[in-house]
């Protein structure tokens, strides 16, 4: 859940979740797997899921707290996570999961999902979609991008050589496309015998949060249904402006109701998500979840 203190309000979030709402509003069949606590946060975004027409049979009701994020946002509009708290959301795949999985014509999660050590299994079953967020180390790229289907990245500090330079490497690696994000400066997307770069599409720039899982969703799906790149891209611009026009990633407010007592600094979210990542993937072997 997003918290925007300054306005009361929190919105269903998470870049899983995001990129599952846009992928079904841009007419996929879309389903969430992920954890939530009975609780007001927890209620509140599976109402929301619920009324997208998202698939939630998936979704665990776990003992704890919804994870949650404070959101802030600078006077042009652009997000900044202040603090967070993890509460149940980091879990391994169970045997479930994986068979819908095995179903679907693609899986979607991120860094922020903290799952890399089941990526494999994801990538055996499905076309695997994973955001990069800004993580562009080349150990951390070479792992993963050979599992990709889409391997997406935000970049919108990188230099154009950089971004060519990453394109560059991804694609070596493995990867089938590359999308790179970069906010005012456009986006790019590269693959077999493609290279397309669009602008940002106009729009009111009111939250940014949000915009980069809408943009990977709506290339996602353009890219499953085999649709011309360029247009996809466009469509995909004019989505990322859209939600860039309200609050919170894809709407459905409610009055801030989560208890926020257990929130770290930004700065040490990753460090406890590996640990807690880590206990999940223990418990999973324990239970015999296939590995690959």
């Amino acid at each position: 859940m997003d918290c925007y203190e300054a306005h009361g309000a929190m919105y269903p979030g998470g870049n899983a979740l995001n990129v599952a709402v846009f992928a079904r509003r841009a007419g996929a069949d879309a389903a969430f797997i992920g954890a939530m606590a009975d609780d007001p946060a927890g209620r509140q975004m599976s109402a929301a899921l619920e009324r997208e027409g998202v698939n939630i049979t998936r979704l665990r009701r776990v003992a704890g707290r919804t994870a949650f994020c404070v959101i802030g946002n600078t006077a042009s509009g652009e997000r900044e996570f202040l603090r967070a708290d993890l509460g149940v959301s980091i879990i391994a795949p169970n045997a479930g999961d994986l068979e819908m999985i095995a179903r679907a014509d693609s899986v979607h999660t991120g860094r922020s999902a903290h799952v890399e050590a089941h990526l494999s299994a994801f990538s055996n079953r499905a076309r695997l979609s994973f955001d990069f967020a800004d993580q562009t180390g080349v150990d951390y790229v070479d792992a993963i991008a050979p599992m990709c289907f889409l391997a997406s990245f935000s970049g919108g500090n990188m230099t154009d050589a950089e971004v060519a330079t990453l394109q560059a490497q991804v694609r070596k690696a493995g990867a089938n496309w590359c999308l790179i994000t970069r906010g005012q400066n456009g986006a790019y997307l590269t693959g077999p015998d493609t290279d397309v770069g669009v602008p940002p599409a106009p729009a009111e720039i009111v939250d940014t949060l949000g915009a980069g899982d809408s943009f990977i969703a709506r290339v996602l799906t353009g890219l499953l249904r085999g649709e011309d790149p360029r247009a996809l891209m466009q469509a995909a611009a004019i989505m990322a402006g859209e939600t860039c026009g309200q609050r919170g990633g894809f709407g459905h407010p409610a009055p801030i109701d989560i208890d926020q007592s257990h929130a770290m600094p930004i700065g040490l979210i990753h460090a406890h998500a590996a640990e807690l990542a880590d206990r999940a993937r223990k418990r999973s072997a324990e239970t015999g979840v296939p590995a690959k």
